[in-house]
C-alpha cells in the first residue's frame, strides 16, 4: 500500500460564494479557512494547496458576540519608536469592512510558506456585489 499525495494540478478549483450577513465572525471565518485550506476534500494534503476560491459578500453585515464591537482592539506597529496603533473592530468595520473578515481568516491559516497563496483565494466584497461572475461561483450556505 502506498500513501496518496495529492498534486498540485489533481484537483480542480472551484469557486464559492458566501453571504457574510448576520453570521458570527469567528464562525464564519473558521469554515472559510478549511474550504481555503481544502480540509473539505478527501484528497486534502497538508502540504499542497488543494483549496477552492472564496467569495465573501455583505462583509459590512457580520456580527460579533458580545462586547467585542469595543472591547476588541486590533494593533500595528511600523517598527519605529511610538509607532504602535491601535484599532477597535467598530473603528475598522467603518473604515474597511474587508480588513476584518481578511485578518481573521488569516489568523486561522498555517503560519508556513503556503500562507500567503492561500489567503490569495480569500475575495472579500463589502457589499452584495462582486465581480467574479465570470467564475460561475456556487453559492455555498453556512
Amino acid at each position: 500500500m502506498r500513501t496518496f499525495s495529492a498534486k498540485k494540478n489533481d484537483t480542480p478549483k472551484k469557486w464559492y460564494v458566501i453571504d457574510a450577513k448576520d453570521k458570527v465572525l469567528g464562525r464564519l471565518s473558521t469554515r472559510v479557512a478549511d474550504i481555503l485550506r481544502g480540509k473539505n476534500k478527501v484528497v486534502y494534503t497538508p502540504h499542497v494547496d488543494t483549496g477552492d476560491y472564496v467569495i465573501i459578500i455583505n462583509a459590512d453585515k457580520i456580527k460579533l458576540t458580545g462586547n467585542k464591537w469595543k472591547d476588541k482592539v486590533y494593533h500595528t506597529h511600523s517598527g519605529y519608536l511610538g509607532g504602535l496603533k491601535s484599532i477597535t473592530a467598530q473603528d475598522l468595520i467603518r473604515k474597511d469592512p474587508q480588513k476584518l473578515l481578511v485578518h481573521s481568516v488569516k489568523g486561522m491559516l498555517p503560519k508556513n510558506k503556503l500562507n500567503r497563496q492561500i489567503i490569495s483565494k480569500l475575495k472579500v466584497c463589502a457589499g452584495s456585489d462582486h465581480k467574479y461572475e465570470a467564475q460561475k461561483p456556487e453559492v455555498l450556505e453556512i
